[in-house]
């Protein structure tokens, strides 16, 4: 009986700490639980994640963070607080290939009236992410919008540049949470799917 009760109570703390292993790593990908995007701001949670593939090849790990789960995109999008879009690239790609994809997952989500306004922020962002020529398996890219502030792209550590307006950051969560996404099953994974 006792010799059960162990082997029970083992069982269980491995399929917990198995099942809490799991959904932080996808793709071979370790990802955060939480995390902060300044030192007084709050912590931001782990909403989801999911693959982004392109004709059957895995490019990125895309990792959504908020200040609590939200499964339902809209309620992402109009949430007005701090949030982050985790990039781990699992292939080398060129940083046109990335600026052009979201530049099209933009456009498939945005009529032409909704995308004038962010042109020019639109422009901004494209010319920070195709400085570097290359884009390769292991790199991070943080899309961090922060209230007041903007949308601020880390690369590897490195703070690239901040877009600003949240209106800005509402668009480009679409390329991901819109109702054309770049990746279906990539945008039921970000909403915890």
């Amino acid at each position: 009986m006792r010799m059960g009760l162990g082997l029970g109570l083992a069982v269980l703390l491995f399929s917990l700490t198995g099942n809490s292993v799991s959904a932080a790593e996808l793709a071979g990908v370790k990802l955060e639980d939480s995390a902060r995007l300044a030192d007084a701001g709050p912590e931001l949670v782990l909403n989801g994640a999911g693959i982004r593939t392109r004709a059957f090849f895995k490019v990125y790990v895309g990792a959504l963070y908020l200040t609590e789960k939200k499964t339902d995109a809209a309620a992402v999008l109009s949430d007005p607080g701090p949030k982050r879009v985790a990039i781990h690239m699992v292939r080398d790609i060129s940083s046109e290939s990335l600026a052009s994809a979201l530049s099209d997952g933009l456009t498939a989500n945005h009529s032409e009236a909704e995308l004038a306004p962010l042109q020019a922020r639109i422009k901004d962002l494209l010319a920070i992410l195709t400085a570097d020529k290359e884009i390769k398996t292991g790199n991070v890219i943080f899309l961090d919008y922060l209230p007041g502030i903007g949308t601020r792209v880390t690369a590897n550590g490195q703070a690239k540049g901040t877009i600003p307006g949240e209106d800005f950051n509402r668009a480009l969560l679409k390329v991901w949470l819109g109702e054309k996404p770049a990746d279906a099953s990539l945008k039921k994974g970000m909403l915890g799917g």
